[in-house]
């Protein structure tokens, strides 16, 4: 335990050590140890303990966006995202050990010019959901805010010119669903702050992008950030296919072309994402692209880190791609 505390502070205490030996030895007449004040009159130390900086290689935080599924997906072990979710909840509590979790859900959307979060400690969660059997109703998940680091997280949105505000809201079932698959307060808990951040009420491809860069240096204090949403999302053609699981076309080459412009060199990812919401099938694939946007905000949030796509699957009028930006410790 004391091996790696005393290589960080062994400099600091031999110089003046050296020093005072060193005027010891010429005696107390010698100008050197007349100038070295008396060790009865220092009055503070705490320039010996000042720890070093963080070097600038130290890793940072990996970014995620989970494709979280609707409120049943706690429920429904059998769907092939269910053990997807939970190796990716293992890598970031096992691996990854975060000291907090940021999450951006699709089902938050403030005002078009301002953001809000969470800034309350305990909440209750949102079941912010309608015609589900009455279990779904009394779903938990423990979490804890920490209002420390929302007013961090204020102060950073403050600086990058971003209007935001803090209040009182638990989390909602973009967070709670998926995070209980994730994070199985049985299995798997998180034991870490979660605080959630609210997306803006529209379809900015690049203002959700400049919000994850304005939060991107939580990072560097292995804070997560994990946007939740679906990278195909329509309700609508739902209900035309119930039942069959074939993917509808658009389906397929949204994802895939969402893949492509992720994948690509963060110098130009902002760009190839950005035209992704503007080709011929995201209408379809988004009729209101509330849950496309939070992949933006991971994206954003990546900084110069690349992103991949860890798994997706085609199934009716959706696509459950996830993704990682940046590397998870060995």
């Amino acid at each position: 335990m004391l091996g790696p505390w005393v290589l960080r502070y062994s400099t600091l205490f031999l110089l003046p050590a050296s020093i005072v030996i060193l005027a010891l030895f010429l005696g107390s007449s010698s100008s050197l140890a007349r100038s070295l004040p008396s060790l009865t009159k220092i009055k503070n130390y705490s320039y010996l303990f000042k720890p070093t900086q963080p070097s600038p290689s130290m890793p940072k935080a990996p970014v995620y966006f989970f494709s979280h599924g609707g409120p049943d997906v706690q429920y429904n072990t059998e769907h092939p995202v269910y053990p997807i979710l939970q190796s990716i909840g293992k890598e970031i509590t096992q691996k990854v050990k975060p000291k907090a979790v940021v999450v951006f859900s699709a089902h938050w959307q403030a005002e078009s010019n301002e953001i809000h979060l969470n800034n309350a400690e305990k909440t209750d969660l949102i079941y912010d959901f309608y015609g589900f059997p009455p279990k779904f109703y009394k779903a938990t998940f423990p979490n804890k805010g920490s209002p420390a680091l929302a007013s961090q997280i204020l102060t950073l949105l403050s600086n990058a010119g971003i209007k935001a505000k803090g209040l009182k809201r638990g989390p909602d079932h973009g967070v709670f669903s998926g995070f209980n698959v994730a994070f199985s307060p049985e299995e798997n808990p998180l034991n870490c702050p979660l605080v959630q951040v609210s997306l803006f009420k529209n379809e900015d491809p690049d203002a959700h992008y400049r919000l994850g860069q304005a939060v991107a240096a939580l990072r560097d204090e292995n804070i997560v950030i994990i946007g939740t949403g679906m990278t195909v999302h329509n309700l609508r053609d739902m209900g035309s296919s119930w039942g069959n699981p074939k993917p509808l076309p658009y389906s397929v080459s949204f994802d895939k072309a969402l893949k492509e412009a992720v994948e690509a060199d963060p110098a130009v990812r902002q760009e190839r994402m950005a035209a992704v919401t503007k080709r011929p099938d995201a209408r379809q694939a988004h009729p209101w692209m509330d849950h496309l946007m939070p992949a933006y905000v991971a994206a954003g949030a990546a900084g110069e880190d690349k992103g991949v796509q860890t798994w997706t699957l085609h199934e009716s009028s959706f696509a459950w791609g996830q993704y990682r930006f940046g590397k998870v410790p060995a």
